[in-house]
């Protein structure tokens, strides 16, 4: 199994972040009542003609942008004929013949080393309705379709077969979500289907250039399943081939539950596919000049941004990585350090404390109360000494439940760190008395003795005490 390699491509389906459909003016909203957004054009009834969206072909062309692809001069939507329940038409309206973004490409990090994996092309479809199973699927199957999802913009993003191993699909698709979010051009919630991944899995020799008869794990919905899907498909082609065996060129299903990849049907090929121009969606030619325009409107991209947060904030290389992983997580330290400039602080807070707290909510950061503004006045806070660090991180939980300014925390709940030696001393006297031999440890050099009784100090205090003032005052007491 050593001498053999796997050669997987990708295609990546992606819903655009549109009001309407495609063709027509439905809403696009997730989560809304089954067949509640629907209209004759969408469900293919007889006598309605499809009219292209604008602000699709706009978006495909800065997503195109944004994943390094040409833009063709001449784009044209063709019909791709098949047959199945969700798709009402018969066909589906696709960018077959002449995509609008082709020869692009997405660098990953692996093993320290830049792997760069390239797109083929990057088209404009609809989207497909969507099958409910109900009941037992063996013993009294059956289901219903739900049409909100026809219609909707979709992107296919296809990749040549350069992906090696199932982490290098996995990096890839992580990179690929973060520079689609960035654009704004879909939300990327592979849990609402607004990001779905199939991938074409073959195996050969290693050094051979002749591809291998390929299969095909359609729509696998989570990082986490891309990665196991491959990793079982692999080692199964393999033992084929191995074992003298021919691999059935299929589309495949990946089994979540039970861990193992099922044939679904014969895969399909080009040709059964009958495509040919749409008549009644127009072909049209990309200006130049509206390209450039677009090119224009992009904003800072991953890269760019990782690179800026380095060399002009001097964060290091982890810490951008993190920071720039998340659109919504890169504009909030952006519009954290213009308030506090200091981003070290404020990624470490990102890092730890607010990651915490996100990590606990099960949340991204755009989907919680806390603000930029926020946490610099807590930051704030805490540089000026009017609260503890340990206090800020019980403060950072209020904020982050309720959405509250960490000063009406802060003053709600008598928060104020103590800084007053009157109020010191007597907590001091009364750790030393209740601690003799701790005492007597500090006395024979031992150096966690010290901390021990700080840590009392601060338990009675409930974090209030200010550290600085507080491990001044012990020292000179125990030595005094």
């Amino acid at each position: 199994m050593q001498e053999m390699e796997a050669v997987i491509g990708l295609e990546i389906h992606v819903e655009m972040n549109t009001e309407t459909k495609i063709f027509c003016g439905c809403r696009t909203a997730f989560g809304a009542e089954t067949n509640t957004q629907v209209c004759p054009i969408c469900l293919g009834l007889p006598g309605h003609k499809p009219v292209l969206n604008q602000k699709a072909v706009e978006w495909h062309a800065k997503a195109a942008l944004a994943l390094n692809c040409e833009i063709a001069p001449y784009v044209q939507f063709d019909r791709k004929n098949y047959f199945y329940a969700d798709l009402p038409k018969g066909y589906q309206i696709s960018q077959f013949f002449y995509p609008m973004g082709i020869n692009g490409h997405v660098d990953i990090e692996v093993n320290g080393e830049t792997r760069r994996i390239r797109i083929r092309q990057i088209h404009l479809e609809e989207d497909t309705g969507k099958l409910l199973h109900m009941g037992n699927i063996t013993a009294s199957p059956s289901s219903l379709v739900d049409f909100n999802r026809a219609g909707v913009p979709l992107l296919e993003i296809v990749t040549q077969p350069d992906v090696r191993n199932a982490e290098e699909a996995r990096l890839f698709l992580q990179k690929l979500r973060t520079i689609i979010q960035y654009t704004g051009v879909s939300d990327c919630k592979m849990e609402e289907g607004s990001m779905r991944c199939d991938a074409n899995v073959s195996v050969r020799p290693k050094g051979s250039d002749i591809l291998g008869q390929k299969t095909e794990l359609k729509n696998m919905n989570s990082f986490r399943a891309v990665t196991r899907g491959i990793d079982y498909e692999i080692p199964r082609q393999i033992d084929l081939v191995l074992d003298g065996e021919e691999v059935i060129p299929q589309t495949r299903h990946w089994d979540e539950a039970k861990g193992v990849t099922r044939a679904m049907r014969t895969k399909y090929l080009a040709t059964d596919y009958r495509c040919f121009p749409d008549p009644n969606v127009p072909p049209f030619k990309n200006d130049p000049a509206w390209v450039e325009e677009i090119r224009q409107s992009l904003p800072e991209l991953p890269d760019a941004r990782y690179a800026r947060l380095v060399k002009e904030d001097g964060l290091p290389p982890y810490d951008a990585e993190v920071i720039t992983a998340s659109k919504a997580m890169a504009d909030f330290y952006d519009q954290t350090v213009a308030l506090v400039k200091e981003p070290k602080t404020v990624s470490n807070w990102l890092m730890g404390e607010v990651g915490r707290c996100l990590n606990t909510a099960g949340k991204e950061i755009q989907e919680t109360a806390l603000t930029p503004k926020h946490l610099a006045e807590l930051l704030g806070l805490v540089k000026k000494g009017v609260i503890t660090g340990k206090i800020a991180k019980d403060v950072m939980d209020e904020m982050f439940r309720s959405g509250q300014d960490p000063e009406t925390i802060v003053k709600e709940k008598g928060l104020v760190q103590i800084a007053d030696q009157s109020e010191l001393d007597p907590v001091i006297d009364r750790v030393i008395q209740a601690n003799p031999k701790v005492v007597e440890d500090f006395h024979a050099g031992k150096d966690r003795a010290l901390g021990f009784l700080v840590g009392q100090v601060m338990k009675e205090t409930r974090g209030k005490a200010n550290p600085q003032m507080l491990n001044e005052l012990l020292r000179r007491k125990l030595q005094g």
